[in-house]
């Protein structure tokens, strides 16, 4: 029997370096470049950011998780931790279940490339054998409405059908864990609906699913789990309301409230993501 899809984090610490951080006038830097270069760092101009510290999290099958605090918090820090995509400083991470993750979904392109040269590379990227990417590579290009685009260079595309083909390729397959960091909002009005409803059956069809957002309507409806952080560190892990509440509490002196603007999301496919016996609630 196949053990059940799960994370876990145990005291993950995340750092970055940060270079040239100690000399930030003009004149300084005038003066660096002058004696030795741009590249030339002295041990002082070292800073270390310290972007998770100490975190710990387990996620089990049936965990539909939401991440959410201010620019800053961690939070796509800590989704990156979850993808494998960053190793930790100190602490232990365990993942067992296929994993898709829908942030920088354009990785490993090649602008250069074609279209389907990208649906290939892509793919690997992914995990996917070159034979597991043939045998969907008609099903991608057609759900990306490229078609004959899809024999030209990437470069030649703009923005929204880069998206379009990245996209397309991302979630060409079901995965037991989901991590995305935002709903993803691409192309026009008729492909965006199209992504919107792949990306809800994937929601639905996945094992645990954990999401960054500053949408508290989405968190609401989507989540029965919240994880709320500052300043690298969780401040609280629990139901969706109790999170939520105590969130809400630390509210900007005078506005009544943190949370930003209602997602865009539509009301009826929040619904159709919302667990059952959840009632979505319209911002008014």
């Amino acid at each position: 029997m196949d053990e059940p899809a799960s994370i876990t984090l145990d005291n993950v610490h995340i750092e970055y370096a940060l270079y040239g951080m100690g000399s930030r006038s003009l004149k300084k830097n005038l003066l660096r470049l002058g004696s030795v270069g741009w590249f030339g760092k002295d041990a002082g101009e070292l800073e270390r950011v310290h972007a998770l510290k100490g975190v710990t999290l387990n996620l089990s099958e049936g965990d539909r998780v939401g991440l959410i605090g201010g620019n800053g918090a961690g939070k796509s820090t800590l989704l990156r931790v979850l993808a494998g995509s960053l190793r930790p400083a100190r602490g232990r991470v365990r993942r067992v279940g296929t994993l898709s993750s829908l942030f920088d979904v354009t990785l490993g392109m090649n602008l250069e490339a074609t279209g389907w040269d990208n649906i290939i590379l892509r793919g690997l990227l992914l995990g996917l054998t070159t034979r597991e990417i043939r045998a969907r590579a008609s099903e991608i290009a057609e759900f990306s409405g490229l078609h004959d685009h899809l024999y030209r260079p990437v470069h030649t595309y703009s923005s929204g059908m880069v998206l379009r083909l990245a996209f397309a390729v991302s979630t060409a397959v079901q995965s037991e864990i989901l991590l995305l960091d935002e709903w993803i909002g691409v192309g026009d009005a008729e492909f965006l609906n199209r992504a919107q409803q792949r990306l809800g059956t994937m929601v639905a069809n996945a094992r645990i699913v954990v999401i960054a957002s500053h949408s508290v309507p989405l968190v609401r409806s989507l989540c029965k789990r919240v994880v709320w952080l500052r300043d690298g560190q969780v401040v609280q892990d629990g139901p969706t309301e109790t999170v939520l509440d105590a969130y809400s509490a630390e509210a900007v002196p005078g506005t009544g409230s943190i949370f930003p603007a209602p997602s865009s999301v539509s009301p009826s496919l929040l619904a159709g993501l919302a667990p059952a016996g959840t009632a979505v609630q319209e911002a008014t």
